[in-house]
């Protein structure tokens, strides 16, 4: 019967990483250090590195229904720009694209290519696309042995098998000894699940785990879809399996989403270099026997140690004779212990009932000592209450930080700025109620501002219009009168031209328009706001500067001094007998605990007498298991012997696995090794060009995973 690989990637690939690892098996087991310099090689398994300074990181989410058939295809790509250029240009297959983290935009060259203006940073998107996966998920369902739907499966309960297969479409054509090979990208599939322990018993997987913490049950499973057929090895051998299975007893069959996770990544991290020949196999397994041939010349070591024992047993004996007379001196101890336990009893029994006598009036004390503290406070709480201070009722247990608290609230400063603050509250609302008459006498004089400029402005441009009449610009007429080209009378003549216009209704209605249009906008309405907020920010000041206000701030000061004395002598009335009542309270407690402490002793003694008996009966018991020993040491020393008989047997079987396992084992790899080494580097080559599922632009790196979710199956 064909033998099934369960950690089929550790031992697959292990031809690969064989090199590296057992040298340091060897000289773990030697513990030569010449030896580990001579075997030291270049590790076969190397950190992934990014030899462009731009980097995909492609996720791919695939929904899919609950029998694996996929339902929508979500991209989601992390462009990292560690030279931080502010363009980059990419190729990409995705559609509806969306930055779902920074607000960098795309336009679309010619090429039909892809360029980001990335102003140095990062790019985070997402998008969708219609392709083929380069692996497909099948997932079937059998109840009892036989195929169901799951639909049909939901609320269902009897021995239920969930498979998950996989297909892998991504592959090279690649010449391996002449011959043209199809090489798959070498996906690792890891499909997980968790089960609930109320629903799933007898859970098994197959190329997989368990772990139950309890309640639920996660469950692992790993697969290689085409790595099978990459290696050319036989299935007959050694089966690297391309499906993951659970079967598992239910009881109304429910199960929540499953997630596969598919990455090549794990296959990009080998160094193909230092896989150079089939010899660096051989040497290695040649050390793997050296190393068997040292754990067998362990196990003849322990043989030689069990001899050694053999031959000090009669010294063990010597001491057991020894043990037995101590054991006999213990005895005698313990019974004087038991005698001494009997009077320390009777002690302890006096001691309790004196503490009980004095610890019977503690109640009475106590309650006396609380209602006199509790007058105390009641006549507190009536002066505070009578001179109008908002305090919280004062108990015993709240009283210092209550009055604290209202000495610290009449502080000074405190006490200033609380009736600053007060004043200006209510200074502030007689002016705001004052607001609409501040603004309108602001709104007035900010009208007859811009009513100013305005006909300023329109007497400019009538002006402009009356010179024009007469072929003149402004600058032409100023001249000219400058030169005294123009007389008096006729400048006279231009004034009252220009004079009349300004009088005219179309004149004086174009000057209202502007000056309205003028104080509607936001500019001039800002401006009003602004000043007549200004306006009554200086009216409040001058009432807060005033002498009534300052007059109502001192007052208050004076009556806070006055208050805070008074409560500060009531505090230290208070302190006084609570110092009285603390300490009453502590010997009453200390009584009590003495008490406890009494009757706890009593117990303790009387177990203790218990103990001394079952500890004198038991040392009995103790010197009658000595003395059966030392009569038993002759058995001891026989088992010994049988003992040293089975190590020689453990010597010849490790022997003789070393002829039937390891040798064995160094004969087969003496086979094609050459050919699996050639398919080993064909597989990660393949696996390092696939970088990107939606594409990718040459001057970019990459590195992609699939995240297969499929959907609940939900019982009616």
């Amino acid at each position: 019967m064909k033998g099934k690989i369960k950690k089929t990637f550790a031992i697959v690939l292990s031809c690969s990483i064989f090199t590296a690892g057992v040298g340091a098996t060897v000289f773990a087991l030697s513990g030569s250090k010449d030896e580990k310099k001579q075997d030291e090689k270049p590790s076969v398994i190397v950190e992934e590195s990014d030899s462009k300074d731009l980097l995909k990181d492609e996720t791919v989410y695939v929904l899919a229904g609950s029998d694996g058939v996929v339902e929508k295809i979500i991209v989601s790509d992390w462009i990292k720009n560690s030279a931080e250029r502010s363009s980059i240009t990419e190729e990409s297959a995705l559609t509806n694209v969306e930055n779902v983290k920074g607000d960098e935009t795309y336009t679309i060259n010619g090429d039909n290519m892809r360029v980001w203006d990335s102003q140095g940073n990062d790019i985070y998107y997402q998008g969708n696309i219609e392709k083929e996966l380069p692996v497909d998920l099948a997932v079937t369902y059998k109840l009892d042995g036989k195929s169901i739907s799951p639909a049909e499966l939901a609320g269902k309960s009897g021995k239920v098998t969930i498979r998950f297969s996989y297909k892998n479409n991504q592959f090279e054509t690649v010449s391996i000894d002449g011959e043209n090979e199809k090489i798959y990208v070498p996906f690792a599939m890891l499909t997980g699940m968790i089960l609930d322990n109320d629903i799933f018993r007898n859970i098994e997987v197959s190329n997989g785990k368990t772990i139950n913490d309890g309640d639920r049950t996660i469950v692992a499973g790993l697969s290689f879809p085409g790595l099978q057929s990459n290696l050319n090895i036989d299935s007959e051998k050694f089966e690297i399996p391309d499906y993951v299975e659970i079967t598992a007893d239910a009881n109304n069959f429910k199960l929540s989403n499953t997630v596969t996770i598919a990455t090549n990544s794990i296959f990009n991290r080998f160094n193909t270099e230092n896989l150079t020949s089939a010899d660096d196999l051989t040497n290695a397994i040649g050390k793997l026997s050296d190393a068997m041939d040292q754990l067998m010349d362990g196990s003849s070591s322990l043989y030689d140690g069990l001899c050694v024992l053999l031959d000090k047993s009669e010294e063990l004996v010597v001491g057991i004779d020894a043990l037995a007379n101590g054991a006999a001196q213990l005895k005698s101890g313990a019974g004087a212990l038991d005698s001494g336990a009997a009077d320390l009893c009777g002690g302890a029994k006096q001691l309790a009932v004196g503490l009980q006598q004095i610890s019977a009036n503690n109640n009475d004390l106590n309650a006396g000592a609380a209602q006199i503290f509790e007058s105390l406070l009641n006549m507190a709480n009536t002066q505070l209450s009578e001179a109008g201070l908002n305090v919280p009722t004062l108990t015993i247990e709240n009283y210092a930080d209550a009055l604290n608290g209202v000495i610290a609230s009449l502080d000074d400063k405190k006490i200033v700025s609380q009736a600053q603050a007060t004043a200006k509250e209510s200074v502030t609302n007689a002016v705001n109620e004052q607001k609409d008459a501040i603004k309108s006498s602001v709104t007035a004089a900010v009208r007859e501002e811009v009513s100013a400029k305005v006909t300023s402005a329109v007497r400019g441009n009538v002006e402009s219009q009356v010179l024009a009449s007469m072929s003149m610009t402004k600058e032409q007429y100023d001249s000219a009168v400058e030169a005294g080209v123009i007389t008096t009378e006729r400048q006279t003549q231009i004034t009252a031209a220009i004079d009349s216009q300004m009088q005219s209704d179309t004149v004086k209605a174009l000057i209202d328009a502007n000056i309205e249009e003028q104080l509607s906008s936001g500019e001039i309405q800002t401006l009003i706001s602004s000043k007549t907020e200004e306006q009554a920010a200086l009216i409040i000041e001058q009432k807060m500067n005033s002498t009534e206000v300052q007059s109502q701030i001192t007052a208050a000061l004076e009556r806070a001094k006055s208050g805070a004395a008074s409560i500060s002598a009531l505090k230290e009335q208070l302190d006084s007998y609570n110092s009285f009542y603390t300490g009453l309270n502590q010997y009453t407690a200390g009584v009590a605990s003495a008490k406890d402490g009494a009757d706890a002793l009593n117990d303790g003694v009387v177990k203790l007498k218990a103990g001394t008996a079952e500890l004198y009966a038991g040392i009995n018991e103790l010197c009658d298991g000595i003395f059966t020993l030392k009569n038993g040491a002759p058995a001891l020393i026989d088992g010994i012997t049988r003992l040293k008989d089975g190590s020689m047997k453990l010597s010849n079987g490790l022997k003789e696995f070393n002829e039937s396992g390891v040798e064995k084992l160094t004969e087969a790899v003496d086979g094609d090794i050459g050919g699996l080494i050639a398919r080993i580097k064909a597989t990660i080559d393949v696996s390092k060009n696939y970088k990107s599922f939606s594409g990718i632009s040459n001057d970019m790196d990459g590195r992609v995973k699939f995240i297969y979710r499929t959907e609940e199956i939900k019982a009616d």
